[in-house]
């Protein structure tokens, strides 16, 4: 038996070395949130980093999806895909808005912008699409319907930090972009996340909902939330900030090392990099057909822990198999097969900086010979 379990994921740790100093200058500033010292500073190397011009600092991933809402006024109905965390679908419904399900593509898991047409109606403002494990959307066929039909975009892109099509963030894409610095992904705030916009009006506007709605000491502009991230979450950000490209690239090895390995293993599918894109390899999905490989997603899943190995069926079930969701017409699963497909066959194998080549190697055996 191994003398240590593998997570799905592992956080990025700053070295505490170097953590403390900053700990002791907080402390010595006795500034522990709003808009702080380190809060300035992490927006200013994350808009830097990400190459992007205007972006906010929230608390949590989830809170920005529920204030870009706010912010572009949306209201009636909005597009957007079963095949994601709940946060997505969570944020339309605390809008007093109504999610409309489309089906997904199933060569990535994004969205299939040939369905989103045919759900589009005169309540319809908004799409929400989900940059899936990272991967891009056809974020051009959806920005070319939502001007067709005067809506707004808003990406989650929880998953895609850091992700470039042909040079340029993904996060330039449509409206509003809105990302999660949850432990678990590439780069962590511990809990974290933010929004990016286009201009500094809007900018400003966002800051404003995500500090009660304050404009001055005495004027309330909006009903807003307290989302504001604080200084200590924001100093370990950019100390985590200077260790992120390397982390990718521990990571794309390990894909890598995945991929060589499971290529001809029968029943066992895994995504693509896409040409000009910079991936981030947040995640490393594998579909499983079971009637090729032999054995259901569940049964490996299983056997995976035996071995003290944690997977993760991401994402299943679906957002609109959910007791909130299903009773909606576009919840179906007659509407959303592709969709039903890939949470039946799914499985993400552990992804993590500091995964090592003996463990991934471990992972790849039990994978390949099914015990």
């Amino acid at each position: 038996m191994p003398d240590k379990f593998i997570t799905v994921t592992s956080p990025l740790l700053p070295s505490l070395d170097d953590f403390i100093p900053m700990l002791k200058d907080i402390w010595d500033r006795k500034w522990l949130t709003n808009n702080g010292h380190y809060h300035k500073e992490l927006e200013k190397a994350l808009a830097e980093y990400l190459g992007v011009e205007y972006i906010s600092l929230f608390t949590n991933g989830t809170l920005p999806l529920i204030t870009a809402l706010q912010a572009m006024r949306i209201t009636g109905e909005v597009i957007t895909t079963p095949y994601s965390f709940v946060a997505t679908t969570h944020s339309i419904w605390w809008n007093g808005l109504k999610p409309v399900f489309v089906d997904v593509d199933e060569k990535t898991g994004n969205i299939d912008p040939e369905k989103i047409e045919a759900a589009i109606t005169p309540h319809t403002t908004a799409i929400m699409p989900v940059h899936v494990y990272g991967t891009p959307c056809n974020t051009a066929r959806i920005q070319e319907i939502a001007d067709i039909y005067g809506l707004k975009v808003i990406y989650d892109a929880a998953h895609a930090f850091g992700v470039r099509v042909n040079g340029e963030s993904i996060l330039k894409q449509g409206d509003m972009s809105t990302l999660s610095f949850h432990a678990t992904k590439v780069y962590n705030t511990v809990e974290g996340g933010a929004l990016i916009c286009h201009d500094a009006a809007t900018k400003k506007r966002i800051d404003y909902l995500k500090n009660f709605g304050f404009a001055g000491e005495t004027t309330v502009v909006a009903p807003g939330i307290n989302s504001k991230m604080d200084e200590i979450r924001a100093a370990y950000g950019l100390l985590n900030l200077k260790q992120v490209d390397d982390a990718i690239a521990k990571r794309k090895a390990t894909a890598e090392r995945y991929r060589a390995a499971l290529k001809d293993v029968p029943g066992i599918r895994m995504l693509k990099d896409l040409e000009g894109v910079r991936h981030n390899y947040a995640y490393f999905p594998i579909f499983v057909d079971e009637k090729e490989y032999g054995m259901s997603r569940d049964t490996l899943y299983a056997t995976l822990q035996e071995h003290d190995i944690y997977g993760r069926r991401y994402f299943y079930p679906l957002i609109s198999t959910f007791s909130a969701y299903k009773g909606l017409e576009s919840a179906r699963p007659d509407n959303l097969p592709v969709a039903h497909k890939l949470a039946d066959q799914v499985l993400c194998l552990p992804m993590f900086a500091g995964l090592d080549s003996e463990s991934t190697d471990r992972i790849i055996d039990i994978v390949v010979n099914k015990k």
